[in-house]
């Protein structure tokens, strides 16, 4: 059984920045490929960043977000930059047995319940 719990949500002011943490709790999270999405209201739950041997990012976000993973503490991380009012969302972490980086929710088995991330203009 693998368990994510986020932290490290809040409110900052556009241009401000966030790091979200993800601790994940199983076995053999290094070979998991970890992903972040995010779902505001009323909207449909979207990706945001994925790492495996490599990274990947939503079009949104790339060069404002980095996503990173620490296989010795068994967490992902997310430093949030430049932040605009539109990323405002609950931030969730998930993990995937794939090989290979994905971008698709269905292809994550394990999800966090999220942290809310609020950036004001």
């Amino acid at each position: 059984q693998v368990q994510l719990v986020e932290s490290g949500g809040g409110l900052v002011q556009a241009g401000g920045s966030l790091r979200l943490s993800c601790a994940v709790s199983g076995r053999s999270f290094s070979t998991y490929t970890m992903g972040w999405f995010r779902q505001a209201p009323g909207k449909e739950r979207e990706f945001v960043a994925t790492i495996c041997w490599y990274t990947n990012y939503a079009a949104s976000v790339k060069g404002r977000f980095t996503i990173s993973r620490d296989n010795a503490k068994n967490t992902v991380a997310l430093q949030m930059n430049g932040l605009k009012p539109e990323d405002t969302a609950v931030y969730i972490c998930a993990a995937s047995p794939s090989t290979y980086c994905r971008t698709h929710q269905s292809e994550y088995s394990y999800w966090g319940q999220g942290t809310q991330v609020t950036v004001s203009s």
